[in-house]
């Protein structure tokens, strides 16, 4: 969290080209949060993140932006799509349920940061129980010598456990029966409580059973660090950070907000629930509590990033209330030519390297010429033009539809170098790309 906005910018840079007014936006928005957190607590109370509006059309990098940023800095994130939610009193989603999935998306995150923490003490619970298994303790009126001996083989077993010899192995472990669990975030916190208390009384029957599984020791180790993770971990602490961390560092991504934008033009206002999810938009994005069934969740300074193509409609087509929630609006460019070059040259793991990657897998040595990838990014370039502005998902669909034959016959020409030329893409390419109809289908 204490990046400077231009690290984050350098950051983003090695996965994303351009876009520089959006990723500043965001930089800032990022960097005002850990401010904000070095202020008096009265102070911060009173700072709300400004909320973020980005315009441009699909596969420019909105989501992107949003997404490595919430990776690479561990905030808890989540992307939801605003055309399926629906006004309260219709059948569907309501948007409250955005905020329990991303108190859901903090759980999960807190929970990894406390088994590495914990991470030696769940090992040793899982190497004990597996070596218990493999070597059963010695009855208590055993004599030293037979101790002194048992001692030295629990050792060069423990070793070999260690290693990896013995993961082949086939033992019985007991493995205590989890309570039901329920992860339906949809459901309401107050039905979800009552069923969590079902579950509860069932438990006390049911669930101090174990049960016998016969498994491989390399099995064992993964099902035993699960019940580890049960045991040896704080869970109400893990829920009090996750809430806290929710709160404090949250990001909810709203796509598609223009899908609920009620034109002037349209006859009708065919769907009258559009303007009811911006409305009840409206307390969650301002801050309001939110009652999940980890506990209520203050929605003031969890930052909203709104996005949308605005194709078919504009941005003050949404209701003022809710246009005056996102007051940081960003223009993203629609790619060019040189830009989807870029992403194929310059980013970090582009399409390129996956592709070189997996043939590497069939023994196939890949290689691109310059040429040829100006070629690809020139033929995706006229397909969005004549066809659908789908941005760089289009660099997918062509290098897939170029590498389609040599992916198909990878094993046959294993041990092979193979250079793909600017001469190969035209072949490849230039017929579907000429003929419109043709490129609709395959493009």
């Amino acid at each position: 969290m204490d990046l400077t906005p231009r690290e984050i910018v350098a950051y983003l840079d090695e996965y994303i080209i351009g876009q520089r007014d959006a990723k500043r936006v965001i930089a800032i928005a990022l960097r005002n949060r850990y401010r904000r957190m070095q202020l008096p607590k009265e102070l911060q109370e009173e700072i709300t993140p400004k909320n973020i509006l980005m315009i441009g059309s699909t596969g420019v990098g909105k989501t992107e932006i949003a997404r490595r940023l919430a990776k690479s800095l561990d905030l808890p994130f989540v992307k939801v799509e605003a055309s399926k939610y629906t006004e309260v009193g219709f059948v569907g989603r309501d948007v409250e349920s955005m905020v329990r999935d991303l108190v859901a998306n903090a759980i999960v995150l807190v929970k990894e940061l406390h088994k590495e923490r914990n991470r030696e003490a769940i090992e040793e619970y899982v190497i004990t129980k597996i070596l218990e298994k493999l070597l059963p303790p010695l009855p208590k009126m055993a004599t030293e010598e037979k101790k002194a001996e048992y001692e030295r083989s629990f050792q060069r077993m423990r070793e070999r456990l260690l290693a990896g010899e013995l993961d082949n192995l086939k033992i019985e472990i007991e493995i205590s029966k989890s309570a039901l669990t329920l992860d339906d975030t949809n459901l309401p916190p107050e039905l979800v409580k009552a069923q969590e208390s079902i579950a509860k009384i069932f438990a006390l029957g049911i669930n101090r059973e174990s049960v016998k599984k016969e498994v491989t020791v390399k099995e064992a180790k993964e099902l035993l660090r699960s019940e580890a993770s049960e045991q040896l971990l704080d869970m109400e602490q893990i829920k009090e950070e996750a809430l806290q961390k929710a709160q404090e560092e949250g990001i909810i991504f709203i796509d598609e907000i223009d899908k609920i934008a009620v034109g002037s033009s349209s006859q009708g206002r065919q769907d009258p629930s559009k303007e009811g999810v911006q409305r009840d938009l409206l307390p969650i994005v301002e801050g309001s509590t939110v009652n999940t069934k980890w506990g209520p969740v203050k929605t003031d300074h969890i930052l909203f990033i709104a996005a949308g193509a605005f194709h078919l409609s504009k941005p003050s087509d949404l209701i003022p209330e809710l246009q005056g929630r996102f007051p940081l609006r960003v223009e993203l460019d629609s790619l060019d030519e040189e830009a989807l070059y870029k992403i194929l040259k310059m980013t970090k793991n582009s399409l390129v390297k996956q592709y070189q990657a997996l043939l590497e897998v069939e023994g196939v040595q890949l290689e691109f010429d310059d040429a040829a990838l100006r070629a690809i990014a020139r033929y995706a370039h006229n397909a969005n033009q004549k066809i659908e502005d789908i941005g760089a998902r289009r660099l997918h669909t062509v290098i897939e539809t170029l590498l389609e034959d040599l992916s198909f016959e990878a094993d046959q020409h294993r041990g092979e170098k193979i250079t793909i030329t600017r001469e190969f893409v035209d072949e490849q390419l230039g017929e579907i790309i000429e003929n419109d109809e043709l490129a609709k289908y395959i493009l």
